[in-house]
């Protein structure tokens, strides 16, 4: 089928470039010709695995790049609508993009179309859509709203696009059903996933069947994507809570979370204790979610709190970070990860990133190093951070070595040179990556989220013993 997808951001490039891995033939519409060109040059203005990939495959063929949405429009049977939907002073969404791009769609329904918003907003959203489309002039006989919420996690999002838990899919006619039945086919049907050309099935999607296509009004559509990042929220932020009366009593929260996350009522997914959850989706969501709760009637306290308690959870950390340095003033930090989480260069909203410059604040000398997103920090972090090449660089003459961020690589760092290159043998990890008594014997002192303290004689590095090597 022929597609125009409108925005080239996280949603709008992943959508395009699956959709033309699907067959599909795409265009990808922007208003911004710089990035238009960049992309048209074989440019990848974002981290993402598989990505790249993708668009050398189709660059050129099954997707192309246009800054004139009308002709896209006449162009396609379906046009994704994937542009900004920002949060406003008051917390709603501000979706002055998406009437934007609706009042230009107008000029370009020629003939049967199926307008699709991809973008995350608030309920009622498609109705606005259709009536903006019918104010500027379009038959509304040629036209459905429909949609589509993406359920994408960066760092994964083409692996979660190809292969996801569900497709769902808000219409109000059955003509737009079957097109985005058909849209959807290569998945459904199974067909995708026997090339052998397709993109690698991940580990956790390996047992699962084609997806299940659930088709729905648009209200319950809308509703589904905000509801469903306001759960998760909710569920990491209940772990993080439960962390903190671990930390009180001296629990253990990993076993905790292995205790309830086996019950099959509840799974393990999203129980990972930490610094709190950030990106552009979660925090966003959440105020959006509240605010149309609010809006039509009902006082949705609980997102209050979940919000609360994500807040507190950073601040919490920076007390336990201050509570072993006794001062922050001229201290030395290592910090390993910028970004708000592993896989992704995005620093938005990232509790990273806030608690590197509450240290900075605070007086601290901040050594950083992400694997991806240290370009896009340099343009926040102006002055007080030097951005090392590595992590091992990161760590020299550190007081103490901060892990903000869960990057694969920093899980499994040679301990016995970081030992080395420390100034005192002090690791605050903010993401869980370790074993508490594996660092013990590798003689650092260990602080974690939800886990008793373990300790080691705090000398500098270079004056501990050599440890011997684990059996």
């Amino acid at each position: 089928m022929r597609i125009a997808v409108v925005g080239s951001g996280y949603v709008g490039l992943v959508t395009g470039a699956c959709f033309a891995d699907l067959g599909h033939e795409v265009v990808l519409v922007d208003n911004d010709e710089n990035k238009l060109a960049a992309l048209r040059n074989g440019e990848v203005p974002i981290h993402e695995q598989f990505l790249p990939e993708l668009l050398a495959r189709h660059r050129g063929e099954r997707i192309k790049f246009s800054g004139d949405l009308q002709a896209a429009t006449r162009a396609s049977e379906a046009v994704f609508i994937a542009v900004g939907t920002p949060p406003t002073e008051s917390g709603d969404a501000d979706l002055s993009y998406v009437e934007s791009v609706a009042r230009e769609i107008s000029g370009g329904v020629d003939k049967y179309k199926v307008v699709v918003e991809k973008s995350t907003v608030p309920v009622y959203t498609s109705q606005w859509i259709r009536t903006i489309i019918m104010r500027n002039g379009a038959d509304p006989s040629l036209f459905d709203v429909a949609s589509n919420p993406e359920f994408l996690r960066e760092g994964t999002a083409v692996t979660n696009f190809l292969y996801p838990d569900r497709i769902v899919v808000g219409v109000e006619s059955e003509r737009a059903a079957e097109v985005m039945r058909q849209l959807y086919g290569p998945l459904t049907s199974g067909w995708y996933y026997g090339r052998g050309d397709a993109i690698p099935r991940p580990e956790a999607a390996i047992a699962k069947a084609p997806p299940r296509l659930i088709v729905t009004s648009t209200k319950s559509a809308e509703l589904i994507k905000h509801a469903s990042n306001a759960f998760l929220a909710m569920k990491i932020s209940f772990i993080n809570a439960v962390a903190s009366i671990c930390e009180s009593v001296g629990a253990n929260v990993q076993q905790v979370c292995d205790g309830i996350g086996t019950d099959s009522r509840i799974g393990p997914g999203f129980m990972n204790p930490g610094i709190g959850y950030g990106g552009s989706c979660f925090p966003k969501d959440l105020m959006a979610f509240r605010a149309v709760a609010k809006e039509n009637g009902y006082d949705f306290r609980l997102l209050e709190e979940v919000h609360r308690i994500n807040e507190d959870q950073r601040h919490r950390f920076l007390r336990k970070v201050r509570s072993v340095l006794w001062t922050f003033r001229g201290k030395q930090l290592g910090v390993l990860g910028l970004a708000f989480k592993g896989g992704t260069d995005d620093i938005r909203e990232s509790p990273a990133l806030l608690l590197v410059q509450e240290l900075l604040r605070e007086g601290c000398h901040i050594c950083a190093y992400d694997p991806a997103a240290m370009e896009r920090a340099k343009e926040v972090l102006k002055s007080g951070v030097e951005f090392a090449p590595d992590a091992y660089a990161a760590a020299q003459g550190a007081d103490a070595l901060l892990i903000l961020t869960e990057w694969e690589e920093f899980a499994v760092l040679d301990l016995e040179r970081l030992r080395t290159l420390v100034k005192y043998p002090i690791v605050l990890d903010g993401r869980n990556l370790y074993d508490p008594a594996v660092m013990v014997e590798h003689g650092f002192s260990y602080y974690s989220v939800g886990r008793p303290a373990a300790l080691t004689e705090e000398l500098p590095a270079r004056a501990l013993p050599k440890i011997k090597e684990r059996a």
